[in-house]
This record gives C-alpha cells, structure tokens and sequence, in this order.
C-alpha cells in the first residue's frame, strides 16, 4: 500500500483553471504585497533612525509572518493552479524560474551588503522562492504528502526561529546564529512547509474564489499582483533614492 498517493495526476484539469490566470490570487497577493512593502519601509527607516518602529513583539514578529505565511501560501496555491494547466512541462518552468529568482536574490544581497551591510540579505524571500522551485517539481503531485510534511515543517520552524544556535552553515535551513543580524530572512523552515500547504489547499482555495466579481480596487490589487515581482525588487531601492533626494543623509 502507498502511503501518499498522486491525487492531483488522475484528476482531468478543472475548467475553472483553463483561464489564463486566476485573479482571486493576484488580488490576495496584490494586498499582500502592500502590508509587505509598508512593514518593510517601517524597518528601513527604523534603521535609518528616522522614525521609532513600534518595540512590541506583535508588530515585530507576528505581523511580518502573518503577511509572509498568506503570501507564501497563495504562492502555494498559484503553483497548483500552474501543475494542473500544464503538468507536462511544469518542472521545466519552474526550474527556469528557479534559476531567475536566483539571480535576483544574488542582487538583493550584493546591494545590501554595499549599501547597509549590518543588514545584509543572506537568504531572503527571493532566496527562499528560488531554491523552492527546485524543489517543487519533486513534490506537488502528492497530495496528502503536502499536507502532512507542510504540517510537520511548518509548525515546529515558527518555534525554530525563536532560538539561536552557535554554528552558522544551517542558516538558510532555519537554525538562527547567534548574533544574526538581517533585513530579510526567509529559510526553508518552516517556510516550506507554509508553500506545502499552499500546494495542499490550492483545489480548495480556486474553487471557492475564482467566481468571485471584483471591483475597481481589486483591480487595482490585481495589478499589483500581477506584479509582485517587480514592485518587490524596485521598492527599496526607490525609497532609498527617494529619501536621497529629499536630503537625507542615510550612508
């Protein structure tokens, strides 16, 4: 008997995903996107000591992974929706994609240790997304495997980064050094396990929102998240020029 069986790969592809895009996601991650931006500016100019970022621990830790877990989830669905499309060349994209992002993290983390290196970005989400996509492709066709091994990364990591270890190679796994100081920090515990059941949940998710009308602000959302890439790289840096030209001395 197998343990976890290939549900998603005897299933006919749902009529609902022939669409060309499914536009309940990018509207969840067009709103996500923006609390992301908004918190990220708040520790930007924290650091630049130019306004006093709220000290409480909600603020600090559970805001920042409650918006990181919905946009890590639905990055979760989306990937579903583009297996069921097209399972034949689905590994093929994905490592393409894969190998894309990695360029981009390579640049996050070249202009962060230029420009504010006590912050350096050593394995943010662009990271975390990039070394995923070489490992979606091994996982998405199993469906209860997603759902239980999401479980079992997820849960116990949120309580992993609560601790500091006194070796540094397994940072990019979850096991926090001591001393670790980052303006972007997204390792594969448990933010894996959040992606699995994202994969996990992608059915249920599509079929209860994809008939959903939208208005002018989703529209809006939705073009943002069409986007999400993009709007994350430039965000930075362009508050970073903005706060230069205005007179700030920030270096």
């Amino acid at each position: 008997m197998r343990l976890f069986s290939s549900q998603h790969t005897v299933h006919k592809p749902q009529p609902h995903l022939t669409h060309e895009r499914i536009q309940s996601i990018d509207i969840i991650r067009g709103f996500d996107i923006v609390l992301m931006i908004l918190f990220n500016y708040s520790v930007t100019l924290s650091y630049f000591r130019l306004i006093n970022m709220p000290p409480d621990f909600l603020y600090r830790f559970v805001f920042p992974r409650a918006i990181a877990s919905v946009f890590i989830f639905i990055s979760g669905v989306a990937a579903y929706v583009g297996f069921e499309k097209s399972k034949e060349n689905f590994s093929k994209r994905y490592y393409i994609r894969g190998v894309k992002l990695l360029v981009f993290a390579m640049l996050i983390t070249l202009f962060t240790y230029i420009f504010v290196p006590a912050g350096t970005v050593y394995f943010g989400i662009l990271h975390f997304f990039a070394v995923s996509s070489f490992i979606v492709p091994f996982f998405i066709k199993y469906n209860k495997l997603n759902l239980i091994a999401g479980l079992i990364i997820a849960f116990p990591g949120f309580y992993l980064q609560l601790t500091d270890f006194d070796f540094p190679y397994l940072f990019w796994l979850g096991f926090i050094p001591e001393n670790f100081s980052t303006f972007d920090y997204f390792p594969l515990i448990p933010w894996l396990g959040v992606l699995m059941l994202g994969v996990y949940s992608g059915r249920y998710v599509v079929e209860r929102t994809v008939n959903i009308k939208s208005g002018k602000l989703a529209g809006i959302f939705t073009v943002i998240g069409k986007n999400s890439l993009a709007i994350y790289l430039i965000h930075q840096p362009v508050l970073v020029l903005l706060l230069m030209i205005l007179g700030f001395k920030i270096f």
